[in-house]
């Protein structure tokens, strides 16, 4: 049956929704018909959260309606919205990391015998009977904090799953995925809708969408631009990208050609544990070293020892010829290392703080260590604050605006912005575009060639292959927690990353 004869489960007409200064949402109207995969796509900042929260029930829109199901609502609570089974899978990580898959499923909501006992039994063969009928292969008696990324998302749509959803939001699925991963997502949403229950999926990976989506809709600046019919998906990628950005974009960057110098930082003879290999690579003054690999490989832990915030066995740093003494991330910022990590919410930003506030914690840091006790006034600094707020091409009203109200994207400037005041000497990017749109990532580009310009070196940590390839002056390929092969000019394509990833080189 045609689209313009059936009737959509959920339509959002006429929506709007205003913050303090700003307009997130200007008479938007978007739906969903039964059993489709609707995509949502834009720059971080477009109103893609903002209306999906409003659908969760997170906010509530200044105006307009929300017709679900036959019935009109004029805004939505979290119970409302669960109720009606929409349920929404976030990119940031919401499981209790101690317990295992079952018991994340079930937390709040546990089956229980009689006399208040929980059937542990019953809902471990319920999740079972859920992973058989979605195809979803996990150890569910795994605890969260030993799974997996990818495994750990699995957990989080079964845990939807479980609520007899019948509206399943993605927001980012497979932002740090690596292909075969994304590709079982890719295949599980077919396996959902085909049980028909609508998924809207939000992403940033453009290839991506266009195998996955019925329809594809692109919003810009709080309004929607176009709906795609993506029956045959064969929507033209600079379509969409032209779309999202009102503009051609280049979807690769293109490096800027630096000059590399002598050796600037040197790690050698790391061991995160007593029985882990040893790591040992240098980096070069100007240049990017890209680490590679699945994800689990151990490219993470090896960064995060660099800078102090984990702990390692054993191992020695060395900046410029000095060797560093680095035991926590104080230590790793007073020694010229800058960590800007994947997991920006949880370890990049005070959220209830305001963006000048972000922007400075680094800097704050520092000038207490040196002077311990000293007075520090934020507002001394803002106008250098406004100029990289200006130079990041930051989307907020104020310096004053709270980091919580921005979008991922915009969350994820300032958490360079902080380093970027900072002016430190080496430069960690753990997944430093994830989450982030196409023209974003070109000024998060620009910003990293311009440090290795300034004389200061880079290691890049992605999953994002162009990102990696275009990037990198040299890649390391880390596998099972140690460095396998260095690849170099011309080597550096997806073919022998891959290989050498896998073990198949």
């Amino acid at each position: 049956m045609s689209e313009n004869l059936r009737t959509p489960i959920l339509e959002m007409r006429g929506i709007v929704k205003e913050f303090p200064g700003v307009r997130a949402l200007s008479n938007l109207t978007f739906d969903v018909y039964e059993g489709e995969c609707h995509c949502l796509v834009g720059e971080n900042g477009a109103g893609k959260s903002t209306l999906m929260k409003i659908l969760s029930g997170a906010y509530k829109p200044t105006a307009g309606s929300i017709c679900y199901d036959g019935h009109e609502y004029r805004s939505l609570s979290p119970a409302l919205s669960k109720s009606l089974g929409i349920e929404i899978v976030y990119q940031e990580n919401d499981l209790v990391p101690t317990m295992n898959a079952v018991e994340n499923i079930f937390v709040g909501k546990e089956i229980t015998k009689f006399g208040g006992i929980v059937d542990f039994k019953t809902m471990h063969a319920r999740v079972r009977a859920l992973m058989e009928k979605y195809r979803i292969d996990i150890d569910p008696l795994q605890t969260i904090e030993k799974m997996s990324v990818s495994d750990q998302q699995f957990v989080k749509i079964l845990k939807a799953l479980m609520n007899e959803s019948k509206i399943l939001i993605m927001d980012e699925p497979t932002s740090m995925f690596n292909v075969e991963d994304a590709g079982k997502v890719l295949e599980l949403v077919r396996n959902i809708t085909s049980h028909g229950i609508s998924v809207i999926y939000i992403s940033h990976f453009l290839k991506e969408v266009v195998q996955i989506a019925d329809r594809i809709t692109v919003i810009r600046d709080g309004s929607v631009i176009t709906t795609y019919d993506n029956a045959n998906h064969d929507t033209p990628l600079d379509a969409i990208t032209k779309d999202m950005v009102g503009r051609p974009v280049d979807v690769f960057y293109q490096k800027d050609a630096c000059e590399i110098g002598d050796v600037m930082f040197e790690v050698k003879d790391l061991k995160l544990t007593k029985d882990s290999p040893s790591v040992s690579f240098s980096v070069r003054r100007g240049e990017i070293v890209g680490l590679s690999g699945m994800v689990g490989s151990g490219r993470t832990e090896i960064v995060r020892a660099i800078s102090g915030a984990d702990p390692r066995f054993s191992g020695e740093m060395y900046l410029n010829g000095k060797k560093l003494s680095i035991r926590n991330p104080r230590d790793g910022i007073e020694a010229g290392i800058a960590h800007i990590t994947e997991d920006r919410q949880r370890l990049g930003l005070n959220l209830g703080a305001s963006v000048l506030e972000n922007t400075l914690i680094v800097d704050l840091q520092q000038q207490n260590t040196i002077r311990p006790g000293a007075l520090y006034n934020y507002n001394d600094y803002a106008e250098e604050v406004q100029d990289i707020v200006r130079k990041l091409k930051v989307k907020t009203p104020h310096l004053q605006q709270q980091v919580v109200n921005l979008s991922g994207g915009n969350q994820q400037k300032v958490v360079l912005g902080k380093w970027l005041f900072a002016k430190q000497s080496v430069y960690i990017f753990d997944e430093p575009t994830r989450g982030i749109d196409v023209n974003a990532k070109a000024e998060f580009y620009k910003q990293m060639t311009a440090l290795t310009k300034a004389g200061n070196c880079i290691i890049m940590v992605s999953s994002d292959m162009p990102e990696m390839i275009s990037m990198s002056d040299r890649v390391l390929v880390v596998r099972h927690g140690s460095i396998k092969c260095e690849l170099t000019g011309d080597e550096i394509n997806e073919q022998n990353i891959i290989k050498e990833a896998l073990g198949v080189g």
